[in-house]
């Protein structure tokens, strides 16, 4: 293929763990793709491919699908003052008769649909916004792993016919309760002590995570945020924290709306000329958030009302942003009793709540200026 110095090339790259594969297609031609074969993942072999393909094109635009490899390559080529896309994988157009998958193919396909415009592009975090939501992650993988303990230990001495029998698991009295067990064996016994010692190592973890959690954001750019949208009932700042370390800065959608579909708690729909259909939550993107913005939610099933704990949040906060708070509550508590007096399955009433929940966070968000944002 004969190229210009003045080409504009749209670079592929299919990238794994020690290797990728890259293509290229030219700017505003209808050629295929050009296959350029495949190199290490290292960065020097990246930056030579690279300058073989300047050599021949003035312009270089790039894109490669998010996966576990992370953000590093994107920050690469960036800091070189390339343009770079990280596509979302789940949106990468597929056809449906093709059965058959390499690499070499899907090079070509990201560098055509990257001509083509048909990629759609992720958030891409700064290193100090995804070392937060790292922290984040791991106490809430820690969290997962204390309630399986938990369970397991429960399981066990129900096996044994050793059930705790008080009304709530957990308190001061169910641990007196489990420091006085006695297996009936030794063999049990030492089974017992090493799924209590898992519970106890969870629960130690969960606390020092939590801890650091703490001490990290006072000096994280997105601090003023979330201390802002604790003003909202039901969002304290493990909440909080996890929402904004998990979306980043809630202002850069265009609109509530598509903060709200992007956490998945729009209804999927499809409806074909006159006929409307609307299903069940399309639960697409960011998991973790959505969850927390629901377990949110269960908060405004009762009265609207400033208890003491909110008051002490919304202490020192703009009249504006108290405003939208007290907004939101009114709204929410009586949009839940109405739709659950309505006949709404509760759970669908809290997803309703939870879509609006974040509308009024985007609202506190615009109200809060970020300097470095």
């Amino acid at each position: 293929m004969s190229t210009t110095k003045s080409t504009a090339f749209l670079v592929g790259l299919d990238v794994h763990k020690d290797t990728i594969s890259v293509a290229y297609a030219v700017a505003g031609r209808a050629d295929p793709p050009e296959y350029v074969g495949r190199i290490g993942s290292g960065y020097a072999e990246v930056d030579a491919v690279i300058r073989r393909l300047h050599s021949k094109a003035s312009t270089l635009e790039l894109a490669y699908e998010a996966g576990p490899t992370g953000y590093g390559l994107y920050r690469h080529l960036t800091a070189r003052g390339y343009r770079c896309v990280v596509a979302a994988p789940s949106l990468t157009p597929r056809r449906v008769g093709d059965k058959v998958k390499t690499d070499r193919r899907n090079a070509c396909d990201l560098a055509r649909l990257l001509r083509s415009g048909d990629l759609t592009a992720i958030w891409v975090p700064a290193v100090e916004d995804e070392a937060i939501r790292d922290v984040c992650r791991a106490r809430d993988a820690t969290r997962c792993g204390l309630k399986r303990a938990k369970q397991r230990l429960k399981s066990f001495l129900l096996r044994l016919g050793l059930p705790y029998s008080g009304r709530a698991a957990w308190t001061a009295a169910h641990r007196q309760y489990l420091a006085k067990v006695v297996c009936p064996t030794p063999a049990q016994q030492i089974v017992y002590q090493e799924l209590l010692h898992a519970v106890e190592e969870q629960e130690a973890r969960l606390r020092r995570l939590e801890d650091e959690l703490q001490s990290l954001l006072p000096g994280w750019r997105l601090q003023p945020v979330v201390t802002a949208v604790q003003a909202l009932r039901g969002v304290q700042w493990l909440v909080a924290l996890t929402v904004l370390a998990e979306l980043g800065d809630l202002t850069r959608f265009a609109s509530p709306r598509q903060l709200a579909a992007f956490v998945g708690l729009v209804p999927s729909e499809s409806s074909s000329g006159e006929t409307r259909r609307q299903g069940s939550l399309t639960k697409s993107g960011n998991s973790r958030a959505r969850r927390a913005l629901v377990e949110a939610a269960w908060a405004y099933r009762h009265p609207a009302k400033v208890s003491p704990q909110l008051q002490q949040r919304l202490e020192g906060l703009p009249a504006a942003i108290r405003a939208i708070a007290w907004k939101a509550q009114a709204r929410l508590c009586r949009r839940y009793r109405r739709l659950l007096g309505r006949g709404k399955h509760a759970n669908t009433v809290i997803a309703a709540i939870a879509r609006e929940l974040v509308a009024f966070m985007w609202a506190i968000a615009r109200e809060v200026p970020l300097a470095n944002a």
